[in-house]
């Protein structure tokens, strides 16, 4: 029992070297090559507060894009998704009010073209991004509330989309860049 004592404390000193220090330099070291050096992406407000473009923002006005819904009401110190799964009935009338809650507020896009990110919130209850298909069918409702023409707006949309490098990953579009350029479009 006493030879077995030296190699696991010296497996532990290890591992808490290699796994606490060593992989935490790596990560903190890939994040400095990062545009904002590991930091959130923050973009100034007109009084000197911050917007945090990582972190999605809560709009339900119709004169805003819509970002994916939330389980913990867009409040980024409780991340967390439902954690129920497609056949929970609460889950099933959740996901059914906001097809009807959508609808509603978007009565020319029929059922079967609402994306499914617009009625189902993400793991993590924070996702600032939506599809480009997912702007697209909100282009009506914005446009009839700020009574500007959907072709300034589909414009709008097309030059916020991000795109993927090498085809990794879907086409993405950040809803509060968005919304702060589509609010600059109808001040002009």
């Amino acid at each position: 029992m006493k030879k077995d004592w030296l190699p696991a404390t010296l497996l532990t000193i290890v591992c808490l070297v290699v796994l606490n220090g060593g992989y935490t330099a790596i990560v903190w070291g890939i994040a400095q090559l990062t545009p904002q050096k590991g930091l959130a992406e923050r973009i100034k407000k007109p009084d000197g507060s911050f917007y945090y473009a990582n972190i999605a923002q809560k709009f339900t006005d119709d004169k805003y894009f819509w970002p994916r819904p939330s389980a913990v009401d867009y409040n980024a110190a409780g991340s967390a998704g439902s954690n129920k799964g497609p056949t929970n009935p609460e889950y099933l009338q959740t996901v059914s009010d906001r097809i009807d809650s959508f609808i509603a507020h978007n009565p020319d896009v029929p059922k079967s073209q609402i994306p499914s990110e617009l009625v189902t919130a993400s793991g993590s209850g924070l996702d600032p991004n939506i599809s480009p298909a997912a702007a697209i069918v909100q282009i009506a409702r914005i446009a009839k509330a700020r009574n500007v023409d959907t072709d300034r707006i589909r414009k709008l949309v097309e030059q916020q989309i991000e795109r993927t490098i090498a085809g990794i990953g879907p086409d993405k579009i950040n809803v509060l860049r968005l919304n702060l350029q589509l609010d600059g479009l109808t001040r002009n």
